[in-house]
This record gives C-alpha cells, sequence and structure tokens, in this order.
C-alpha cells in the first residue's frame, strides 16, 4: 500500500471519448473502493452494440469510489468514480494526464493482423460481424463533469398495460440475467416488467438495436397472436420471433456427463448479428482462385532487403491495394443500400476492414483510405492495429464505415468457404491457404502459387454476371500487381 504522503489530490474517473455510441451498458466493475491500482489498469468494462471496451486508469493511484453498477448506461463524460493520484513528482500535477499506449512490434513478433493474412506463415481469422473488444484511454480530471442519465427514446403515449393472462404468460420464463443485458433505458426495463414482456425475446427498432417502448408494444402484440399458432413467439423458447419453430430443448445429461459454459457476450453479439444478417441478406458466393506466384516473390524480395526494423509485409497488404482497384472498377459493390431498399448509397472512399482472430474473440478493424497509403504504410498501420486489438485499445469508431471486408482463414487449412457478408456492406471477400499446384501453361504444366477465394455477396445489389466480373478483374490484379501502378 502506499503512504498518505504519496498520494495527490482527487481527481474525477470519467468516461472518455467512446466515439458515436451515446449510452452504452456497465457489464462489468474490475475495482473496488480502497482498490490501489497503476497506470493502464482496467477499472471497468462498457459493451456496446459494437464492441466491448476497457476503461484503463490514465494515473496510479487509490480507487475512492465507484459509482456505478452493473448494467448502468453511460456516456463520454460521464463521472463514473473518484480516485485519489500517486505525487510522481512535486513540482508536476498528477491531473490531466493521458497515457501513450502504443505498443511498439518487434521484428519476431508476429501480429494478429499478419495471422489473418492467406498465406503460409499466417494463422486465422474468420468471418466476424461487427463486433469488437475494445478499451479507451481514461483522463483524469479534477473538473467534475455531469452525469448524464439515460432517456427513454420511444415517442409517443405509453401503452395500456396488458392485463390479460396470455399477454403475461412469457413472465414465468423470464431471465433476469438476459433482461439486465439487453440494450434498453431503465424506463423501458421497467415498461417491459409491468407488461411481463422478456426483452431478450424483443428485437430493438431504436438507434443502434436499442428496444423502444413501441418495440415492447410490438412483441406483447405479436405474442397475443400467436398464442394459437404453433410457430408463434413462444417464452423462453429459442425462437427469434421470425416465423420459424425453434429448436426443442433436449436434456442431454441423460446421455452422459455434460459441463454448461456460457458465451461471452461478444460470442452473443456475434452471433445475433450474423444470424441477422443470413436471414436479411439473400447471399451468394462465388469460389475462384488466383495466381499469386509473382506476387510472392516480389513479397520475399522486399523481405530480403528490408532493416530489421522495418514493419512485416504480408500478402494481405497486396489484396487490401488489389480490392480497393476492383473496387473502383466496380463501384457497385462499394455501396451499400438505404433504409427503405429504394436507392443505392454510393461510396467515393476506400475503408477495408480486416477480420482478426484475437485471444477475446474476432474483431474487424477497418483501415481507412487505402487508396492513398502504400504497401509498407498499410503494413505498419497493420502491426499497430493488431498490437492493440490484443491489448483491447482498439475504439469503437475504428470498428465502422468498412467499404468491404476480407476474411482469411490464413494458415488453418482448406480450400474453399462461405463468408457472410456483414451489412450493411454488400460483399465479403474470404481468403484460404495459398498452394502449389500444377497449371497448364499451353505446353506443359508448371508448378504455380494458387490462392483459393470467396466472393459472398448480396444478390440484391450484385448479381451473378457482375461478381465473376469482379472476381476476374481482382485476379487479374493480384497475378500482376504491376497493374496497381495504373
Amino acid at each position: 500500500m502506499m503512504s498518505e504522503a504519496n498520494v495527490g489530490q482527487t481527481v474525477d474517473i470519467i468516461v472518455p471519448d467512446i466515439g458515436d455510441a451515446e449510452d452504452v451498458e456497465v457489464i462489468e466493475i474490475l475495482v473496488s473502493a480502497g482498490d490501489q491500482v497503476a497506470v493502464d489498469d482496467s477499472l471497468i468494462t462498457l459493451e456496446s452494440d459494437k464492441a466491448s471496451m476497457e476503461v484503463p486508469a490514465a494515473s496510479a493511484g487509490v480507487i475512492e469510489s465507484i459509482n456505478v453498477s452493473v448494467g448502468d448506461q453511460v456516456r463520454s463524460g460521464a463521472v463514473i468514480g473518484k480516485m485519489s493520484v500517486l505525487n510522481t513528482a512535486a513540482d508536476e500535477p498528477a491531473s490531466n494526464t493521458t497515457t501513450d499506449n502504443s505498443t511498439s512490434t518487434g521484428s519476431d513478433d508476429v501480429t494478429a493482423a499478419e495471422r489473418a493474412a492467406g498465406e503460409a506463415d499466417s494463422s486465422a481469422a474468420a468471418p466476424s460481424a461487427d463486433t469488437a473488444t475494445s478499451s479507451v484511454e481514461s483522463p483524469a480530471t479534477t473538473t467534475v463533469a455531469s452525469s448524464t442519465s439515460t432517456t427513454d427514446q420511444s415517442a409517443g403515449q405509453s401503452a395500456t398495460p396488458v392485463s390479460t393472462q396470455h399477454a403475461a404468460s412469457p413472465t414465468a420464463h423470464i431471465s433476469d440475467e438476459k433482461m439486465r443485458k439487453a440494450h434498453a433505458s431503465p424506463g423501458v426495463r421497467r415498461y417491459a416488467r409491468e407488461l411481463g414482456a422478456d426483452l431478450s425475446l424483443v428485437s430493438g427498432k431504436g438507434p443502434k438495436g436499442r428496444i423502444l417502448k413501441t418495440d415492447i408494444k410490438a412483441y406483447i402484440k405479436k405474442a397475443m397472436e400467436g398464442m394459437s399458432s404453433p410457430y408463434g413467439i413462444s417464452g423462453g423458447g429459442a425462437s427469434s420471433g421470425t416465423g420459424i419453430p425453434p429448436i426443442p430443448e433436449i436434456d442431454f445429461s441423460k446421455f452422459g456427463d455434460i459441463e454448461r459454459v456460457e458465451l461471452s457476450r461478444i460470442n452473443k453479439l456475434t452471433a445475433t448479428n450474423l444470424h441477422r444478417a443470413w436471414l436479411n441478406v439473400p447471399m451468394v458466393t462465388h469460389h475462384d482462385a488466383a495466381d499469386i506466384t509473382e506476387m510472392e516473390a516480389f513479397r520475399q524480395q522486399l523481405k530480403q532487403e528490408q532493416r530489421e526494423a522495418d514493419p512485416k509485409v504480408t500478402g494481405l497488404a497486396f489484396h487490401m491495394k488489389t480490392l480497393v482497384a476492383t473496387l473502383k472498377a466496380f463501384p457497385r459493390v462499394n455501396s451499400s443500400m438505404s433504409g427503405d431498399g429504394q436507392s443505392l448509397i454510393q461510396k467515393n472512399y476506400y475503408h477495408i476492414g480486416i477480420a482478426v482472430d484475437t485471444p477475446a474473440g474476432l474483431v474487424v478493424p477497418v483501415f481507412r483510405d487505402v487508396d492513398r497509403k502504400s504497401i509498407f504504410e498499410l503494413a505498419t498501420e497493420m502491426a499497430d492495429v493488431s498490437t492493440r486489438a490484443r491489448k483491447k485499445r482498439l475504439k469503437p469508431d475504428e470498428m465502422q464505415g468498412a467499404s468491404m471486408t476480407i476474411s482469411s482463414l490464413g494458415g488453418i487449412g482448406g480450400t474453399a468457404f462461405t463468408p457472410i457478408v456483414n451489412p450493411p456492406e454488400v460483399a465479403i471477400l474470404g481468403i484460404t491457404r495459398a498452394s502449389q499446384q500444377p497449371v497448364w501453361n499451353g505446353d506443359s504444366f508448371e508448378p504455380r502459387l494458387m490462392c483459393p477465394l470467396d466472393l459472398s455477396y448480396d444478390h440484391r445489389v450484385v448479381d451473378g454476371a457482375e461478381a465473376a466480373r469482379f472476381m476476374a478483374y481482382y485476379i487479374k490484379t493480384i497475378s500482376d500487381i504491376k497493374r496497381l501502378l495504373l
């Protein structure tokens, strides 16, 4: 424990900039009053519909109080507690400090982004929903920030409580834990409890999937209508309200010894997002292969010429540049469908998402303006991003706004797979491990390094012929990387 002489002034612990997330749920409190913390020790964990974020201490000191609880909603600037900071020098103030979380990557450090590349020395990443695990820097300040309360975002008058026995019959199956984790304000939660609605079964139509009172009314109405239908909503069951009959509950213990392993919140969010995409997007996958013999030879040449301090260039950087060139040639693929489904939103920027496997789960950091960056700049950025991804230092806005995503199975193996499109994007490129194969050159067979490619696309936006032309252009470019100079 530190002595009183070492403890300086008391400062507020505030929620730092967390991107465009307005109200984020506190899902875990990692410290309590009296705990001694060092710089960058995590204090609490926040989670939005996009990311899980750890708020670290910006200064060493002692926690005086934490004034939030699990389940509370907070936003940028909200005070979450107080701490006494450690005096590091008599003439230096301990407040208003920030910590540089950047970490250099040595030449022998294999990064998570590099492991996502589709080459022999890489590991694996898989198709990921738009979720992430991240952390944000937490400033300590002597200025007391006003607490922000969560308001009910629903409009209109409150619904009349449904007093029928049928409307309340989901009530006996409601899980307190699932209710607590639902994306809804305290007022909406109270409203749901009054009506006996299980929030874990309610689909939110508010901003970022927030559950509104109107969503609860719609759920109650559908529940009442479905009571006489074998495919209706059943309280506590696995049905998602899509009209699809749920998978029956099975007692596996009667077959032998079992163990129940709870899914993490990120796993649950990923599953929800992927399931939503699968149900809403008519997806088709085009399978092909590219000859990357010349590209790999050039990459190996760069590797030999590089100094020890230079960033490691992986094949993924070449795939990113090739994808941008192909998107420029096929702008329809660099678009998103409008909410009403009546038009396309054409994007004039080229941001590429990369599905990366980390110890905390799959994340999809977005590399912005790839068309303006060199291979070496992308290699440097990938090293930085992968380091911060492993330390949960990615912010939510670093995982948004992709034109298209690349997902690679890397060195695990396989010859093809079907990545799931991540809406609002309309396509995703899958890459599996390249291998030497005999290719007929017109006179004889010769060994060539062939890389399997898989393009999944939203058939409402991209038809089969355009997808085939897209891949033909991509393959032609990646097979002759000099074309990237054109």
